[in-house]
């Protein structure tokens, strides 16, 4: 069957109707059982904005309300421009990723030395976690130097060999921050201003220090048997490369589609940040994104939590289709909402447009992700960066 081109945009304006009303109902049935104050949502295919909304309160004390320019912290999405910053390097000739990080950070254990700059970007490294001690030692509020974090499990042996298992690790990516400073003479927060986020014009998305005075930031909050409160102040020092940044829905569709259109680094580089290897294959994890595969669309994705905060971001390459879900409760996290959200957007895809289409049926079952799936997202220490 043959549908004319007023046809096609008839369906695509209901499609997109359709998809607007089945988000609003997702995350009001996500806020009623969660308690978060605010969601914002971003739903993007190419530069067509589907879906540009937020709901509830970006600062319950001072009603607030959430938009989709509310500035929330994003935890370990951060991760992705870290390995970004790194791979620009890698481009330039002026890092390896078979170099041993103790080339660039000293005073490092024997051990860590020879760890490879390759395993920091896909957590095969071996390196220890420093959140229970940092939690121990009562140093939340600390404002920690990078170095001082290396310190607190400095001592500790490697978990196992450099390569030869996955373990999540928010150190390993503190010590790509201290690369990046050693390699360009900069400070994490200022390379990543002027070597990515001015150039692509994302002006909201900013390291996440306390101090200054940000427009429009989300108060955080964590969730009790009555209702919610404020989260514990968090200094912003300790999470610093692995989990440091915030951002706005807005700003994190356009990087999506900046970092998967070749602009913040070229297509090799791309194609191995997505490429799981070696012993990250079976957690399906590139560098600083997980890569999964859902209703048979590969999915490029990455979740955060922070104090206060949780984030959820997932690009599908095949679609254009970028997805975006920012929170301030600690949690639980917007994971599920997300997968809802990208499925509704899927299955409400608009044919393609050329002087005519041709009309197929589309499965309406909206499958759940298998337990593999399900854990190929690195789980966020609920306490730590």
């Amino acid at each position: 069957m043959l549908l004319p081109l007023a046809a096609c945009g008839r369906d695509e304006a209901s499609a997109r109707t359709r998809l607007a009303a089945r988000v609003d109902s997702l995350v009001a049935a996500y806020q009623r059982e969660t308690w978060a104050p605010g969601v914002s949502v971003a739903v993007l295919r190419g530069r067509d904005t589907l879906v540009y909304r937020g709901y509830g309160l970006a600062d319950v004390e001072n009603d607030v309300p959430a938009t989709p320019g509310t500035v929330y912290r994003i935890g370990s999405i951060t991760k992705q421009f870290t390995a970004a910053l790194v791979l620009q390097l890698v481009e330039q000739g002026r890092v390896s990723l078979d170099d041993p990080i103790g080339r660039y950070v000293a005073d490092l254990p024997d051990a860590w030395s020879g760890v490879r700059v390759r395993h920091l970007l896909n957590h095969t490294g071996g390196l220890p976690g420093f959140e229970r001690e940092w939690l121990r030692l009562g140093l939340r509020e600390e404002a920690l130097t990078p170095d001082s974090v290396i310190g607190l499990v400095r001592d500790e042996p490697l978990e196992f060999a450099p390569g030869t298992a996955w373990k999540y690790s928010n150190i390993g990516y503190t010590l790509l921050g201290r690369l990046i400073e050693r390699v360009t003479g900069e400070r994490y927060a200022d390379a990543l201003e002027w070597r990515i986020l001015r150039p692509l014009g994302l002006n909201e998305t900013r390291y996440c220090d306390v101090a200054p005075l940000i427009r429009h930031r989300a108060a955080g909050y964590q969730q009790r048997d009555t209702g919610v409160v404020n989260a514990e102040y968090t200094s912003m020092t300790a999470p610093y490369a692995a989990g440091g940044l915030c951002s706005t829905v807005g700003d994190l569709a356009a990087w999506n589609r900046a970092l998967a259109g070749g602009r913040v680094v070229g297509a090799a580089s791309w194609r191995r940040m997505t490429t799981p290897d070696s012993a990250a294959r079976a957690s399906n994890y590139g560098y600083g994104v997980v890569v999964t595969e859902i209703d048979g669309h590969t999915v490029i994705r990455h979740n955060g939590g922070i104090q206060g905060f949780r984030a959820d971001n997932a690009y599908v390459p095949g679609d254009s289709l970028s997805v975006t879900v920012l929170t301030n409760l600690a949690a639980p996290g917007p994971g599920e909402l997300l997968l809802d959200i990208l499925r509704a957007a899927l299955e409400n895809s608009p044919p393609s447009r050329p002087s005519t289409i041709r009309a197929h049926d589309r499965d309406a079952t909206r499958d759940r992700l298998t337990p593999s799936e399900s854990n190929s997202l690195p789980a966020q220490p609920a306490s730590g960066p």
